[in-house]
């Protein structure tokens, strides 16, 4: 143990010379900015009118005779616009932003085939937490548009931290059937050795951060990674998804505070779905949603239509390019409604209609959207969508089958990767384990 200590005290002093140097080259790299803030009184405007005091609060605010408290971002008291390109009935009705995506078709049926499959697997594995045969599973339902959206207008060397509700940014980037069910049934393949709940993925291949259950723990940690990208000179962004629950977390305003101030590449993704498990958005705020928030730390901000794929991936692709080019933070809101429960701990019959529900899995469904635009310009029809819709079926409950009885990871792994030398209540709780393994093997098949 007194090795390991040492050897943590080691690590934590190189770490702090590191920051250490960081911080330096930030002051150095900043010191000229630092100089022409202006902060002196009664510096006047080219009009010789308007006076600008230069306070250090607010350097560029001027004096005003008009006396006005506000609530809103818009003088006349309306809410920040929705920005969309495609109707709900599939028609583009922004040609201009339109014409700047550049997507072949191809992409486009790809992009939809990982939707479909979503959905499918969703279904599928929903239905098998309710049977018993896995302990815990969290659907996609409504916001498929907004992780399919986003992660196609991303770069892989893009640092991702994900809530728990972006399978569909895994699976964009190559997350196999296999690998979301050997993580929702703690096989032996499973990445994180059975020890985190189902649907807590992670992936270092896809440079994806793996998911933990604590909410908006994610949030500051992407302000570091971004940080990391600005310091550095990469052309690159760290992507932080959260809902805007999560945006009620300390963490949220710590982590937009540390990144309008250092600059950090990092884009901050919220999707808003109208409830924070059973709390409806009227109850979790009273102003204009977050990207108000967003403008409030300084940060440039949009919000968009989530549930309208082109309008995500337009609003993702602009937001990456700003981010790298101004080296800065960038939010975007994308407004949506999650169409299923918060997880299978969750009952929505409790706190909303079921008329309400059905409207937007059924009107307002993402996936229906982007169906009728593929329609509507022949690039899929029925048929497709049936085979598409069976083979996946198909495959999902094949591997469901597979890994239903597949091994688990030895029960070794319980007490290892934290400790240097395993203690031994550890140890103590080990055996303990074991024993009761022994004494009702059928109760743990696999181990």
């Amino acid at each position: 143990m007194k090795k390991l200590f040492s050897r943590q005290a080691s690590q934590l002093f190189k770490q702090q010379k590191t920051l250490e140097s960081s911080f330096l080259h930030l002051i150095k790299n900043n010191k000229s900015s630092f100089a022409n803030n202006n902060f002196h009184t009664n510096v006047l405007v080219s009009d010789q009118k308007t006076v600008v005091p230069g306070y250090p609060g607010a350097v560029k605010a001027a004096l005003t005779h008009d006396f006005n408290f506000r609530s809103s971002i818009n003088e006349d008291g309306t809410p920040f616009p929705i920005f969309n390109i495609l109707s709900n009935q599939g028609e583009i009705v922004n040609e201009k932003a339109f014409k700047e995506l550049k997507l072949s078709n191809e992409k486009l049926i790809d992009i939809y085939k990982l939707m479909v499959r979503l959905e499918s697997m969703d279904d599928i594995l929903y239905n098998a937490q309710r049977q018993g045969r896995i302990s815990f599973y969290m659907t996609n339902y409504g916001e498929e548009a907004i992780q399919f959206g986003t992660a196609s207008a991303l770069e892989m060397e893009d640092a991702i931290f994900a809530q728990y509700r972006e399978a569909g940014v895994f699976m964009y980037r190559g997350f196999t059937l296999d690998e979301f069910m050997n993580q929702c049934f703690s096989t032996i393949e499973d990445y994180g050795k059975g020890r985190q709940m189902p649907v807590h993925y992670g992936s270092k291949a896809l440079n994806i951060q793996t998911i933990s259950s604590p909410l908006g723990t994610q949030i500051p940690q992407a302000s570091g990674a971004g940080y990391v990208y600005r310091v550095k000179g990469q052309p690159n962004v760290c992507a932080c998804y959260f809902g805007e629950g999560a945006a009620s977390e300390g963490d949220f305003h710590a982590a937009l505070n540390f990144a309008s101030t250092l600059k950090c590449q990092t884009l901050f993704i919220c999707r808003n779905n109208g409830y924070a498990i059973s709390t409806p958005t009227r109850d979790q705020y009273g102003g204009d949603g977050i990207v108000a928030r967003g403008i409030g730390y300084g940060i440039p901000s949009i919000r968009v239509d989530g549930n309208d794929f082109f309008a995500v991936y337009y609003a993702t692709k602009k937001a990456r390019e700003l981010s790298v080019e101004k080296k800065c933070p960038v939010l975007i809101e994308a407004m949506t409604y999650r169409a299923g429960h918060h997880s299978t701990s969750d009952d929505a019959s409790r706190y909303r209609t079921n008329e309400e529900l059905m409207y937007w899995r059924n009107e307002q469904n993402p996936i229906a959207r982007f169906r009728r635009y593929l329609l509507s310009k022949n690039l899929w029809n029925e048929e497709l969508e049936k085979n598409e819709r069976d083979s996946n079926r198909k495959t999902i409950l094949a591997l469901l089958s597979k890994v239903e009885h597949a091994p688990k990871p030895s029960l070794d792994e319980l007490v290892t990767d934290v400790y240097d030398t395993v203690p031994d209540f550890l140890l103590k709780q080990k055996q303990w384990t074991e024993n009761v393994v022994k004494k009702y093997p059928e109760a743990f098949e696999g181990h």
